[in-house]
């Protein structure tokens, strides 16, 4: 018997490292690209095109405040040449996970920190950074630039000269959506330029456009929080005072409380809604960054003219 106690301390003593080490990956052994939100993926993907494999976790019509990862998908995670993420509080299930890959050695991008991020402006979360960047294409400009050069760093075996031909690209056909969301709304005057959404979510695309955000549903940037009655009761007061035509609310999410909302106000008030924090599935109109845009600024025109 002490024999096997002996032995069996022996094969306990020499498995302890070889479970310990087997937690975190070798530099050599990292591969691919991995991507929380599919927004960033499919700017991702753009850029890396047929030089890297890309995986993007969030699926579309995901909300990026309540996601959560599989254990399949978090050990792909530390095991990524390059994590890409959007930060600032975003992704809210994840980021626990996001520091535990960095922590294991897992090159990681916070893509948010890149931009020079706004502040929230309003509500609880006034002075804390906006993460909702991609509503201003010139910050995805930036954003795809910093995630260009982040491939051609940290991923092994890319062609430097493919990734800046096709970030050039991608840079070029950003540029023209700004140009045409500016002549779009360039159609509304600046007493139809005021946003009510369901959230927190059109900041960026406020400051660069000059519209003036009113309020949101649930006034905060995160879609985990609720409004209160006084909330609302103070927000249908500030439409009826500012004559909003409509409410800008997310596709993929319930909009009861928004028809409340517009009810409240006594006035003739649309719901309109938008594809704000994720792309759509194919055949829906917003399947990639570009559609994306395109779309909820035609919304927006129409809703507010």
């Amino acid at each position: 018997m002490r024999r096997r106690t002996v032995i069996g301390a022996l094969l306990g003593a020499l498995a302890l490292p070889l479970a310990t080490t087997g937690c975190s990956t070798a530099d050599d052994d990292r591969a691919g690209i991995v991507v929380t939100t599919n927004i960033l993926g499919d700017i991702t993907q753009r850029i890396a095109g047929d030089q890297a494999e890309v995986t993007v976790l969030m699926g579309a019509g995901t909300d990026p405040h309540s996601f959560g990862i599989s254990a399949r998908q978090a050990a792909g995670i530390e095991s990524a040449a390059l994590l890409v993420y959007n930060g600032l509080g975003l992704e809210e299930g994840v980021l626990r996970h996001v520091e535990a890959a960095a922590g294991s050695g897992t090159p990681t991008l916070e893509v948010g920190a890149e931009i020079d991020p706004l502040p929230y402006t309003s509500d609880a979360m006034a002075g804390e950074p906006d993460p909702h960047f991609w509503t201003d294409p010139q910050r995805v400009a930036t954003a795809t630039e910093r995630i260009a050069d982040r491939i051609i760093e940290d991923v092994p075996g890319v062609d430097a000269d493919r990734i800046r031909e096709n970030s050039a690209a991608y840079l070029a056909e950003v540029g023209e959506l700004d140009a045409w969301m500016t002549d779009e709304f360039a159609s509304l005057p600046a007493e139809r330029r005021a946003l009510v959404t369901n959230h927190h979510v059109f900041g960026y695309l406020a400051d660069r456009y000059g519209f003036t955000v009113i309020g949101a549903v649930i006034p905060s940037g995160t879609t985990l929080a609720s409004p209160s009655a006084s909330d609302l009761e103070s927000l249908a007061g500030a439409i009826r005072e500012a004559g909003v035509p409509a409410i800008f609310v997310e596709a993929q999410q319930p909009d009861r409380l928004a028809q409340v909302l517009a009810e409240e106000t006594g006035l003739q008030v649309d719901v309109v809604p938008l594809f704000s924090e994720s792309l759509s599935a194919p055949g829906e109109g917003a399947e990639t960054y570009l559609d994306l845009m395109r779309s909820n600024t035609r919304a927006i025109v129409a809703g507010l003219r």
